[in-house]
């Protein structure tokens, strides 16, 4: 980055214009993400929808989608935007999640690599949000059908379509074929 570039904040990237565009801001600095593509939004409704249904159904917290931002960092600001989203009830302000970004990491976070999608800025990604506190961070790898989660950086185990995916401690009786994520 150049010197002379001022570092943005979450209140900066708050108000920034649409323009069509979605952005991630990143220790400061604007990170532009293209529009996802039919694959990636028929996955992430796959696994979305019965998250969404299964917390509601057993008042355990609220889903989110479609890069809601979270900050991980401060100072300099990072906001970063999962596919989906969950946070515990017991987390959630007592006046309900604010309009503007979350100032919290989620308890889990769902990536859903797509084909433009980079690796290494995704495992990054996975690390910020287990450094801020995220318990949970499944990344789905549709070319190779398969779902990687992330308990820490060491402790990762790779599901098959085979296996079911499980929201353990966090997101309690909730299970879901992996088959089904990939339809």
């Amino acid at each position: 980055m150049d010197q002379m570039a001022k570092l943005l904040t979450a209140d900066d990237l708050w108000r920034m214009p649409g323009n069509g565009r979605n952005y991630e801001l990143v220790k400061g600095e604007l990170h532009p993400l293209p529009p996802a593509g039919g694959e990636h939004g028929d996955l992430t409704m796959n696994l979305g929808a019965p998250m969404w249904n299964h917390a509601s159904m057993h008042d355990l917290g609220k889903v989110v989608a479609a890069e809601t931002g979270f900050i991980v960092a401060f100072d300099p600001d990072t906001v970063r935007g999962a596919d989906i989203a969950f946070i515990r009830k017991e987390r959630i302000p007592a006046d309900g999640l604010p309009k503007k970004f979350i100032p919290f990491a989620p308890d889990v976070a769902v990536e859903v690599v797509s084909p433009h999608d980079v690796m290494e800025e995704v495992e990054d990604k996975v690390a910020e949000w287990l450094a801020a506190g995220t318990k949970r961070v499944w990344v789905v790898l549709p070319r190779q059908r398969l779902i990687k989660v992330y308990r820490s950086l060491t402790d990762v185990t790779i599901l098959t379509d085979k296996d079911e995916l499980d929201g353990e401690d966090i997101m309690p009786g909730f299970r879901l074929p992996v088959a089904r994520v990939f339809g």
